[in-house]
């Protein structure tokens, strides 16, 4: 984004994007608990308030170098707090405009699958692969290709034994990669495109419609 302060802490309607965020995962009635992994530093969490939620949000100030890392220590940090089944989502500090009936159509469609899976969108667009002169090398199909998005939900020690495996592999982007890597294959469940990762300015405004758009009668 460009600036100094953290892209989750963003104002957005008089809130934080992480706000939003968890207030998404908080509307559910079939979510239980909401754990927050922050930064061992991060100060900026504590001046927030945060009472709205009462005690179904907890704070783990665990986070680690990478995604997967801050994943895999938040899952250890609730261990005492889920059975090894239990489903866990995995969720965007950046994707403030999470609907219910996302969340609702995610856990109906994946309902006793053995090994869980995402919300994600096929890929729409064009692809073109560029070289580092910024101009085009090929074009590539893009014939069942998906865009993940999050929540990603998957058993609880499923989770954790498939990011443990993984380590620091690069290339462990987000858990269904990890779930991959270790032979696995989530189900892929249809998202939304306002289901939006904040990545660029621009994008703020558009969460922003999105938001006051669902907030109408």
């Amino acid at each position: 984004m460009g600036g100094m302060l953290p892209k989750q802490y963003l104002p957005l309607m008089d809130h934080s994007l992480l706000y939003h965020c968890v207030r998404s995962l908080i509307n559910a009635p079939f979510v239980a608990r909401v754990f927050v992994v922050l930064a061992p530093s991060d100060e900026r969490y504590r001046r927030q308030d945060w009472r709205a939620f009462g005690t179904r949000l907890t704070a783990l100030y665990c986070g680690g170098e990478t995604r997967a890392a801050s994943v895999l220590n938040g899952l250890q940090a609730m261990r005492s707090e889920v059975a090894v089944d239990d489903w866990v989502l995995v969720h965007d500090a950046a994707r403030p405009c999470l609907g219910i009936e996302l969340l609702h159509r995610l856990r109906d469609e994946i309902g006793d699958d053995p090994v869980g899976g995402l919300l994600a969108l096929p890929v729409a667009d064009t692809l073109k692969r560029g070289d580092a002169d910024g101009r085009v090398l090929q074009t590539e199909p893009r014939a069942d290709l998906w865009q993940a998005q999050t929540p990603q939900m998957f058993r609880y020690q499923l989770l954790v034994d498939a990011l443990t495996a993984a380590g620091t592999e690069a290339a462990i982007t987000d858990e269904a990669a990890a779930l991959e890597r270790v032979g696995y294959r989530p189900r892929l469940v249809m998202g939304d495109s306002r289901n939006l990762k904040v990545t660029y300015p621009q994008d703020l405004a558009l969460a922003e419609l999105i938001l006051r758009s669902a907030a109408k009668p």
